[in-house]
Protein backbone atom coordinates (compact mmCIF):
# COMPACT_ATOMS: atom_id res chain seq x y z
CA UNK A 1 0.00 0.00 0.00
CA UNK A 2 0.62 3.93 -0.43
CA UNK A 3 3.27 2.68 -3.23
CA UNK A 4 2.94 3.96 -6.74
CA UNK A 5 3.86 0.92 -8.68
CA UNK A 6 6.04 -1.95 -8.37
CA UNK A 7 9.39 -1.88 -10.79
CA UNK A 8 9.58 -4.47 -13.49
CA UNK A 9 11.35 -7.88 -12.51
CA UNK A 10 9.95 -6.62 -8.88
CA UNK A 11 7.83 -9.22 -6.75
CA UNK A 12 6.12 -9.13 -3.40
CA UNK A 13 6.30 -12.50 -1.65
CA UNK A 14 4.27 -13.23 1.51
CA UNK A 15 5.05 -16.88 2.78
CA UNK A 16 2.55 -17.81 5.51
CA UNK A 17 3.12 -20.85 8.20
CA UNK A 18 0.23 -23.22 6.68
CA UNK A 19 -2.55 -23.42 4.07
CA UNK A 20 -5.61 -21.05 4.47
CA UNK A 21 -7.51 -18.73 3.51
CA UNK A 22 -5.21 -15.24 2.03
CA UNK A 23 -7.05 -12.43 1.25
CA UNK A 24 -5.99 -9.34 -0.74
CA UNK A 25 -7.30 -5.57 -1.18
CA UNK A 26 -6.55 -2.93 -2.90
CA UNK A 27 -7.46 -0.03 -0.70
CA UNK A 28 -4.95 3.01 -1.23
CA UNK A 29 -3.02 1.10 -4.53
CA UNK A 30 -3.43 3.67 -7.32
CA UNK A 31 -2.08 0.71 -9.87
CA UNK A 32 -2.96 -2.38 -11.25
CA UNK A 33 -1.61 -5.90 -10.04
CA UNK A 34 -1.24 -9.34 -10.94
CA UNK A 35 -1.61 -11.98 -7.73
CA UNK A 36 -1.02 -15.37 -7.63
CA UNK A 37 -2.10 -17.63 -4.94
CA UNK A 38 0.39 -20.78 -4.51
CA UNK A 39 -0.39 -24.31 -2.20
CA UNK A 40 2.91 -26.20 -2.63
CA UNK A 41 4.72 -24.18 -5.39
CA UNK A 42 1.53 -24.55 -7.40
CA UNK A 43 -1.10 -21.86 -8.65
CA UNK A 44 -3.87 -22.41 -7.19
CA UNK A 45 -5.44 -18.94 -8.33
CA UNK A 46 -4.39 -16.26 -10.73
CA UNK A 47 -5.64 -12.72 -10.43
CA UNK A 48 -5.43 -9.41 -12.06
CA UNK A 49 -6.25 -6.59 -9.35
CA UNK A 50 -7.97 -3.28 -10.12
CA UNK A 51 -6.28 -0.17 -8.56
CA UNK A 52 -8.14 1.06 -5.35
CA UNK A 53 -11.09 -1.19 -5.46
CA UNK A 54 -9.73 -4.96 -6.24
CA UNK A 55 -10.73 -7.51 -4.43
CA UNK A 56 -8.90 -11.26 -4.37
CA UNK A 57 -8.95 -14.34 -1.94
CA UNK A 58 -8.04 -17.75 -2.70
CA UNK A 59 -6.28 -20.69 -0.97
CA UNK A 60 -2.65 -20.45 -0.51
CA UNK A 61 0.61 -20.59 1.63
CA UNK A 62 2.14 -18.28 -0.47
CA UNK A 63 0.73 -15.47 -2.17
CA UNK A 64 2.79 -13.76 -4.92
CA UNK A 65 2.21 -9.47 -5.94
CA UNK A 66 3.51 -8.77 -9.41
CA UNK A 67 3.32 -5.78 -11.82
CA UNK A 68 -0.05 -6.21 -14.18
CA UNK A 69 0.98 -8.61 -17.23
CA UNK A 70 4.17 -9.71 -15.37
CA UNK A 71 1.72 -13.27 -14.85
CA UNK A 72 -0.03 -13.13 -18.15
CA UNK A 73 1.52 -16.41 -18.95
CA UNK A 74 0.41 -18.25 -15.76
CA UNK A 75 -2.31 -20.55 -15.18
CA UNK A 76 -4.05 -22.78 -12.05
CA UNK A 77 -1.55 -25.55 -12.49
CA UNK A 78 1.25 -24.33 -13.27
CA UNK A 79 4.48 -24.95 -10.66
CA UNK A 80 6.36 -21.37 -9.48
CA UNK A 81 10.17 -21.76 -8.22
CA UNK A 82 11.27 -19.03 -6.00
CA UNK A 83 14.76 -17.49 -6.47
CA UNK A 84 16.41 -14.41 -4.63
Amino acid sequence: MFRRSIPEGYALVFPFDGVGSRDLHMVFVPFAIDALWLVDGEVTKRKRLRPWLGLGFGRADTVIELPAGAADGVAVGDRIELRE
